[in-house]
């Protein structure tokens, strides 16, 4: 488990109600987050190499709506609060209590990771662990799709989220570490924030030769 990991999984345990409340439905109004949602589920349904883990699921929204994609999707969250938020909501859903830099998976058995908006609590010096991690328990062919706060600035930029400190990244940036984790690039998303966002949303969708 990563150092930060008690901290922020602290931090969400306390805003979890809050959260699931406010969240919990957010994608009925994020028609390109549901867009490059689908075409994640289906490159991963087309290939068959296995579940999709949801790291950092939260109350396990996003998990749920893979499932509705057609995707045999888990989800693993640090928060155990949320973990159990996310299993009184979705009860015929998995949900496990877990760190993203060390999961409780065997090598390659995953057809997918999903990432979104899960790094940015993570020290610019721990994600490419973390992606060297989301590498070892893909399967050959599967695919990562990374959901990130973006910024044009090639260095990580710290700003101040409502839960714990956060970092926004360019998109290059973090390109360059997930092909030095092993990945090649399948497709790239920014999105201009809706009002009420600071920031540029980033997605970036990678698969593990």
């Amino acid at each position: 488990m990563v150092e930060n990991s008690a901290g922020v999984g602290a931090a969400y345990d306390a805003v979890a109600g809050l959260y699931a409340e406010l969240f919990g439905d957010v994608l009925d109004r994020l028609p390109v987050e549901r867009g490059v949602l689908a075409a994640f589920a289906e490159l991963v349904r087309v290939r068959g190499a296995g579940p999709v883990a949801d790291v950092g699921c939260g109350p396990g929204h996003v998990t749920a709506h893979l499932g509705g994609l057609g995707v045999d999707a888990f989800g693993v969250d640090v928060s155990s609060a949320m973990v159990e938020l996310a299993r009184q909501k979705h009860p015929g859903t998995r949900f496990d209590v877990g760190s993203m830099a060390a999961l409780d998976l065997g090598d390659g058995v995953l057809g997918g990771v999903l990432a979104s908006y899960s790094i940015i609590h993570m020290r610019p010096e721990q994600v490419p662990g973390v992606f060297g991690e989301f590498h070892r328990v893909l399967a050959s062919g599967g695919h990562l799709l990374l959901g990130f706060f973006a910024s044009d600035d090639p260095e990580p930029q710290e700003f101040d989220h409502k839960v714990a400190l956060a970092y926004r990244w360019s998109p290059n940036s973090l390109m360059d570490l997930l092909r030095q984790a092993g990945f090649v690039e399948v497709a790239r998303v920014l999105r201009s924030p809706h009002d009420g966002e600071r920031f540029q949303q980033g997605h970036l969708l990678v698969r593990k030769p």
